[in-house]
Order: structure tokens, then sequence, then C-alpha cells
């Protein structure tokens, strides 16, 4: 009788065991496959952005005889950089720190499992950390390569390497970790945790500043990094005496239409998730960027009497560089205002500003990026206002769409900006010195005469 007992016992435990145990399962959010898929998709994406497209894209526009260092750099410096950002880049962009700095708790990649998740924007929906680490990978390998434009055909290979490393380190990491580190939206089930959970995010977060995918901690940041190169290590030799039109637009027009696809991945992936919200990224991208090509192709129409192919696929990019920190918070609307007022600001950058600024920014970086950037950053606070057909900022602690204050939003835009300005401009001219006091930055002249191509590479792209 006493072992009956027992055992009824032991199955009593057992019944009551099972809810216990189920409810502590179903409490673990699972990824959901679509999501999963998604994500390899527009990392995949992103990845085709700088392998082939901005090499092509850069490729196209400098002279013949610098194609394939161009190539060299773009491929180089995404592949170093990947390595870098598993080494501690992703530690310290996106584990708590300080406001500025992550910490190395995750250096090498370590604890990370093909069971780790990572947050998305909803409460209770994660996805597998590996594919979060390897999109964000793809964004801080290509952010670089963007300045070999401002720098291309006369900078020193060795040189390229060493200054992309610092200035990962110094700019890129700590710009993407204040702007992009938090807790996720499950820390926020109430107004004191809420204020206990941002008290850990990045400083730009705390300020309240946005950036869907990246106007700031891309565009901005690569943007005027490009300008503080092209000033520090020099005009090229002939700059404004001999011709230096690029010597391929069909391979630049290839290479700008595989950014444009693959900037998708860019946009619409920084949503981390398939859903209705991905696609508002989607049609914001597709639009401001249509609107940005016919908006410089009209105004070059209209000031040099014949539009171009480089004008036409430059003012694509600007579209593409305005909608990037916007692209998840404005309407299908504000997304083609923003790309027709970029389509004209970018023009006068590469064309009005360029020549005031009297500097040899080979492939218009900063008329275009950084520019474009500074528009996007400030213009994603007027129009994410739904008023405007914009969606508002969501209020993790309400549930719901909080009260939007333009105003308050474009002060704190104000701070994205101008934070990502003042430290990459510093980081910059720190490391671009650094470089020139131990390797030099620059090619002699007359291996900038010969072409880096055979030069530094000992190949040529064409062969007569």
């Amino acid at each position: 009788m006493k072992r009956l007992n027992r055992v009824f016992a032991l199955l009593m435990m057992l019944a009551l065991a099972v809810p216990v145990y189920a409810q502590n399962a179903a409490a673990a959010p699972v990824p959901n496959k679509g999501d999963t898929a998604w994500m390899i998709v527009a990392t995949l994406l992103v990845v085709m952005m700088a392998a082939p497209g901005l090499g092509l894209f850069y490729g196209g526009m400098v002279r013949a005889k610098n194609m394939l260092s161009v190539l060299m750099q773009t491929l180089v410096v995404f592949c170093l950089l990947g390595v870098l950002w598993a080494v501690y880049g992703y530690s310290i962009a996106f584990t708590e720190g300080n406001a500025f700095f992550g910490g190395l708790s995750k250096a090498f990649l370590a604890g990370i499992t093909p069971d780790s998740t990572a947050s998305t924007f909803s409460k209770g929906v994660v996805i597998p950390e590996f594919i979060y680490v390897s999109f964000q990978l793809t964004f801080a390998a290509i952010t670089p390569a963007l300045i070999i434009g401002g720098i291309a055909e006369r900078a020193k290979f060795s040189a390229v390497l060493l200054f992309m490393v610092l200035w990962f380190t110094f700019s890129y990491l700590p710009i993407a970790h204040m702007v992009w580190y938090w807790p996720g939206p499950d820390a926020y089930t109430s107004a004191a945790a809420g204020d206990k959970a941002t008290a850990t995010a990045g400083f730009l977060f705390q300020k309240g500043a946005i950036d869907f995918a990246g106007g700031t901690v891309v565009h901005i940041n690569a943007g005027i990094a490009a300008l503080i190169g092209a000033v520090m290590i020099g005009k090229r030799v002939g700059f404004g005496r001999e011709t230096m039109a690029p010597h391929n637009l069909t391979m630049t027009m290839v290479g700008g239409s595989l950014l444009w696809v693959g900037w998708f991945g860019f946009n619409v992936g920084s949503n981390l998730e398939a859903s209705g919200a991905a696609t508002l990224a989607f049609i914001t991208t597709l639009l401001a960027t249509c609107a940005a090509t016919v908006s410089w192709t009209l105004v070059e129409w209209v000031l040099k009497k014949k539009p171009s192919m480089l004008g036409a696929v430059s003012g694509a990019i600007a579209g593409l560089v305005v909608i990037t920190p916007a692209c998840g918070y404005v309407g299908p609307m504000g997304a083609i205002v923003m790309g027709l007022i970029a389509g004209g600001v970018c023009y006068w950058g590469v064309n009005g500003l360029k020549r005031l600024l009297g500097v040899d920014d080979s492939l218009d970086v900063f008329g275009v990026h950084c520019l474009g950037g500074v528009v996007g950053a400030l213009l994603t606070g007027v129009f994410a206002s739904p008023r405007l057909g914009g969606t508002g900022v969501y209020d993790y602690v309400a549930n719901k769409v909080g009260v939007y204050d333009m105003f308050g939003q474009l002060i704190a835009q104000c701070w994205g900006v101008g934070i990502s300005l003042v430290w990459s401009a510093v980081v910059s001219i720190v490391a671009f010195k650094l470089v020139d006091m131990t390797i030099g930055l620059r090619i002699e002249q007359e291996g900038e005469r010969e072409g880096l191509d055979v030069s530094s590479h000992g190949e040529s792209a064409y062969h007569s």
C-alpha cells in the first residue's frame, strides 16, 4: 500500500510539473524560420553591394590604369574588417559597456552558439544571433570601404589597410554602439524598467536619435572621413590640368544598379523581421531612389543642357543614402519628397560645394554620402511624423506609438548628425596622420603616373 502511495505521489508531481515546464518553455522565444530566411537573404544582398557592387561602381569612375586597384581595395578592406568584426568589433559595438563603447564579453564571438538569439524590434521576437552578427558584419565592413572613393588613385595599398583598421576601431564601432546599442524591447516592461534599460544604451540612443539603417553610422561617418582623407593626402597628380574622366561608365552603371538591389538588404533587412514594417522600408527605399534619380537628372539637364549617365546613377545613390536613416519611419510620399530634395542637394554638393572647397574628393563621397546622410538624418525627424504619413516612434512601455514631438525629434537628430561629424572627423585626422608618419599615405609620383594597378599590384585590369 505504501508503495502504491509513493507511485501515486510521484505521478501527481509529474502531472503538476508538466504545465510548469511547458510554461517555462513557452516563455523562451524561438526564432521564426521566415525571419531567419529573410535575414540570410538580406545579408547576402549586402555582401553583393561590396563585391561586386561598390568595386564596379567606383572602378568605372577611375581611370583605366587604376581600375584593378579599386577592386582590390574594396574587396580586401571588406574581408579584413569582416575578420576584425568577429574578433572584437561585434562585442564592442553590440554589448553593454558605457555610452560610447561596449565591452569584450563576446570577443572572438565567445558564448555565441547556433541556439543563441538576438532581439528584434518586437517584444518576444528573436532571430539567431549568428545571422545578426553576420548582417551587422556587412555594415561594418562596407562602411569603411566607402572612404576609398575620397582618396582613390593615389593612396598606398598598405596605407589604406592600416587606416581602415584604425578608423573601424575608433570611429565605426563607437558610433554604431552610440546609435544602435540597446538592451532590446523585452527590457521595457514598465517606466522604471525602461529608464533603467535606456541608461545602458548608447549615447545617441539615449538622446532619442533615430537611424533605421545607417544615415549617421554609415554615410555621415564615412563621408566626412573621405573628405578629411582627400584634404590630407592631397590632389592627384595633374588634377585640374589633365582629363580624369571615368574610364567605363557602363561598369559604373552596373555597379550602381547592384548597389541599389543590394540596398534593399541593407534597409529592409534592418527591420530584422519579415513583417509589414519591412514592406514599408522596401517601398520607401524604392520610391526615394526613383525620385532622386529624376531630380538629379532634371537639375543637370537644366543647368548643363545635357543629362548624363553618371549624373543619373549618382542621383540613384543619393536617393538611397537619404532614405537609409528614414526608410522604416517615413511614408511613401515622404520618401518621394526626400528623394527629390536629395537629388538637388547632392548635385550641388558634387558640382558646387566641391569646387568651393577645392578638394579632390575623387569619387564624390562627401558630396553624396555625407551631405545626403545629413539631409536624410534631419528629414527623418520631419517625415517620421504621423501627420506627414510617418510611423512615429514606438513607446515600448505603453506598447503603442508615442506622441510625436517633431521639434524634439529634430533636436535629437541634430545630436546624431553633430556627434557623427565631429567624432569621425577627429578620428580620421588622427588616423591619417599616424599612417602618414609611419608608412606614408601616398604612393610615389612615378607610381601614380604609371597607375596603381601595375605599380601596387603588378597586374592590369585590361590588356591591349
